[in-house]
């Protein structure tokens, strides 16, 4: 037997040697694992040898009939057997089965308070409120720290030198966290559509480097994708200027250029803008449910919002009624408040947003969970 642990929620698995190399549902989270080769692993010598308290300890044993090990039976008519290592393993694993305490999947929590005030108090897990913890506080202690030390400099200009090391200790903080933020949300999106009606822990599934910037520029690509004719039109209109920061700055900080765009633009910008809200939700949650950029396929996301007209359209003004405290807060911040030039008065928006992009992906995810048979995505 091969013994290995999820990738995915660390669940630890059991798998005949015949198994190696084949992929298989894991029994506890549902996702696809690959059963590592023999040589990689160490191979349990024989599951009869194994004590009961190895066993209920935690190890599950994978259904076979949820990996792609070729199982040959033997002939009905002859009186041949076709008896094969494979055969062998599985029998083995069948006898067992039956002495073995069955591992059942958890049931879904069911929401036990209206489903208005349940879905705005999504991020209130001791997990989710520690991503808020560390989406908000680190940056804003961070800089409050930075901004102290510049202070400092004026009674004791030694302290230039601190100041500018942790200013760029803080900036590389910030984009990291902001990296593993966006991958937050692409997990609450995951976890929610398999029906949690909470902000997940991910501490067993901690990503690397590469998987932080892979979900940011899918999300960064979907943004450009829905924005580029409201840029070209402010590029038209003289608006905006052409390079290659504008645009970016205009991806980057979309939903702000909307905000002070949105007052002073005619109807052509309006229309435009339409477009991009109507589309993004679709296209964001196509695209991490996906994990690719085929998520992008106009014609996949065309057909599931037809396929969902009425419901979507629900979830779309659910999006744009959690939206409009930080549009209105915002707004009120930049066109009132000129007085107060430090960025740290902005963290309330920026903290609310934060905050609302979890609910927020928490609506996709349960938007996808209710009704993913109309959508009928092979994901």
């Amino acid at each position: 037997m091969i013994r290995f642990s999820c990738k995915h929620c660390g669940q630890k698995i059991l798998v005949p040697e015949a198994g190696a190399g084949r992929k298989g549902k894991c029994p506890k989270c549902k996702n696809i694992v690959l059963v590592p080769k023999v040589e990689g692993i160490k191979p349990v010598a024989s599951r009869t040898e194994l004590s009961a308290s190895e066993i209920i300890s935690g190890d599950s044993i994978l259904d076979p009939h949820h990996y792609d090990i070729a199982q040959e039976s033997n002939a009905a008519g002859d009186g041949t057997v076709k008896g094969t290592a494979s055969d062998k393993a599985l029998d083995e694993l069948q006898r067992l089965q039956g002495s073995l305490r069955r591992v059942e999947p958890e049931p879904l929590p069911e929401r036990k308070l209206p489903w208005y005030i349940d879905i705005v108090i999504y991020p209130t897990s001791k997990a989710g409120l520690t991503m808020l913890g560390i989406f908000i506080g680190v940056p804003l202690l961070m800089e409050a720290f930075v901004q102290a030390l510049f202070l400092l400099t004026g009674v004791f200009p030694p302290f230039f030198v601190f100041a500018v090391f942790f200013l760029v200790i803080s900036l590389l903080i910030n984009v990291t966290i902001r990296l593993y933020r966006y991958w937050y949300i692409s997990e609450c999106i995951r976890d929610s559509a398999e029906g949690q009606i909470r902000a997940p822990e991910t501490v067993a599934s901690t990503p690397g480097l590469w998987e932080l910037l892979s979900i940011f520029l899918k999300i960064f690509v979907c943004i450009i994708v829905l924005s580029a004719p409201m840029y070209f039109y402010l590029l038209k209109s003289k608006e905006i200027e052409r390079s290659f920061g504008a645009v970016f700055g205009f991806t980057l900080f979309f939903f702000w250029t909307i905000v002070t765009e949105v007052g002073r633009s005619g109807i052509t910008f309006h229309l435009l803008l339409l477009f991009a809200v109507f589309f993004f939700p679709m296209t964001i949650l196509s695209v991490v449910m996906f994990d690719s950029y085929r998520g992008l396929n106009p014609l996949l996301i065309v057909n599931s919002i037809f396929s969902t007209f009425a419901p979507y359209c629900g979830l779309i003004l659910a999006l744009c009624v959690l939206w409009l405290p930080v549009v209105l807060i915002r707004k009120f911040i930049v066109t009132q408040v000129v007085s107060f030039q430090s960025s740290l008065f902005l963290y309330l928006p920026r903290a609310i947003s934060i905050y609302l992009m979890l609910v927020g992906a928490h609506l996709l995810g349960r938007f996808y969970w209710r009704y993913r048979e109309k959508l009928n995505w092979d994901v």
